[in-house]
């Protein structure tokens, strides 16, 4: 459990990079663009399914992963 929540704490981390680089790079009223939508939902997802693997986890895992450099 400990490596799934860790794996989809990763991939939302990639996402959102991706994300603040469209965002960057867009002028405000583009937010609505189809490729910003597709990465918002995709960093969406990813941080749904580390939440869900973090609550089936003890709490001392959940500190440890919180404590970590990924988050």
């Amino acid at each position: 459990m400990v490596n799934k929540a860790v794996n989809w704490l990763i991939k939302y981390n990639e996402f959102n990079t991706q994300r603040d680089f469209i965002s960057d790079n867009l002028e405000c009223e583009e937010y609505e663009s189809k490729e910003w939508k597709s990465i918002n939902r995709k960093c969406e997802n990813a941080f749904d399914k580390y939440l869900d693997y973090m609550s089936e986890l003890p709490k001392r895992e959940q500190a440890q992963i919180e404590r970590s450099e990924l988050y």
